[in-house]
Formats: C-alpha cells, sequence, structure tokens
C-alpha cells in the first residue's frame, strides 16, 4: 500500500477535536429512571420509562413490560408515539402554558365590577347585563391580550359565571367538555368532577 492510501485510511487521535462527545455522553446521562405516562392529548395512556438527572428528564423511552393479554395475541407493545417520546421538550419549552390567563378586557370588567359589588355572582351579572360590557370583552375575542392572573381569580369568576347561569336556567344549563376516559383519566376525572359539581353544590 503506498504512503498516501495509507494516510487516508489512519485515524487522527486528537482529544481536542472530540470534546463533542463529552457533550454526547452528558446529554444521555441520568441518575433513576421511573415510570409515568402522558396524562395530556394522549389517546393511549402509554407507559413510558423516564429518565432523570437532577430532577430533570433528560430522556423517556417506551416500557416493554405490558402483561399478555391472552396466549392467542401478540404482545401489547412497544407502544408510544413520536410526541410521546418528545414531551419532555413540552415539558421545559419556554412558550408552555403553566400559569391561568385571562382576556384583559374582561379582567378589567370583572375587577371593576368586583369593587363595586360584594358578591362574586352579582359582580359577574352587572357585566352580563349591561351589552356595552359584555360587548366590550366579547369583541376582544382572538385578538390577543390575555394578562396573567392568579389561580383564585380566574376560579372565583368562572365560579360566579356558573352559579349566575344555574340561577337564572338552571343546574342542567351547565355544560362542559372533559376527555373521553381513553384520552387521560385525570384529565377526565378533572373536568367531569368540574361539571357536576354545580349539581351537587346549587
Amino acid at each position: 500500500m503506498t504512503e498516501s492510501k495509507r494516510n487516508w485510511i489512519d485515524d487522527i487521535v486528537s482529544p481536542e477535536t472530540r470534546d463533542w462527545e463529552e457533550f454526547y455522553r452528558n446529554r444521555w446521562q441520568y441518575d433513576r429512571v421511573i415510570r409515568s405516562s402522558h396524562g395530556v392529548n394522549c389517546t393511549g395512556g402509554c407507559s413510558w420509562n423516564i429518565h432523570v438527572k437532577d430532577g430533570i428528564v433528560t430522556w423517556e423511552m417506551q416500557a416493554l413490560d405490558y402483561p399478555l393479554l391472552e396466549k392467542g395475541l401478540p404482545g401489547y407493545e412497544p407502544r408510544g408515539c413520536q410526541r410521546g417520546i418528545s414531551f419532555s421538550w413540552y415539558l421545559y419549552s419556554p412558550i408552555r402554558v403553566k400559569y391561568p390567563y385571562m382576556r384583559g378586557a374582561l379582567l378589567d370588567l370583572w375587577r371593576e365590577m368586583k369593587a363595586k359589588h360584594e358578591d362574586p355572582v352579582a359582580a359577574w351579572e352587572a357585566i352580563q347585563n349591561d351589552p356595552e360590557k359584555r360587548k366590550r370583552y366579547q369583541n376582544a375575542r382572538g385578538k390577543g391580550g390575555l394578562r396573567r392572573v392568579h389561580w383564585d381569580e380566574a376560579q372565583e369568576l368562572m365560579a360566579a359565571a356558573n352559579l349566575s347561569t344555574v340561577k337564572r336556567y338552571g343546574s342542567d344549563r351547565i355544560t362542559g367538555f372533559s376527555p373521553i376516559p381513553a384520552m387521560s383519566m385525570v384529565s377526565y376525572a378533572a373536568g367531569a368532577r368540574f361539571c357536576s359539581s354545580w349539581v351537587v353544590c346549587v
């Protein structure tokens, strides 16, 4: 073999040029593995092994230990979608919604009426019974202007709105959508409990 061909296949060992490998190794390190699923917008509730390092999800892998349903059927695995395996990207996304937001036009009206009415239901009805006020926040829909609010304030407005409807039309006029249990038991239970609570409480 000529000298030129031998040089072409020789591996050049240079630690300085291989620093990127350390980044790659660190990317896949983990301290422990926990079992979880993705409870939001998931149609299967697939089981995942979540690899965690320093309390941060580093990567996810499909669980492969589902019980055998019966001898004549193939194994119920692997289960899990591409959205699921990249879920940690959503988890730590800078645009992930973590707090309640309310349309600014409605929030201003709500605070104004709350200052005038001690009863939250009366404050809500003061907005609804005034065509100008009602139109003001309804016309703001679809135009942004959302502002972060405290959980207590958001829940109080929702409760006042629902109680006002129940008072005027009856509890059977409260409707809501909750994901079917096959999508997410947690989301379904939370929505079902929220909607059914008005019948129980009123």
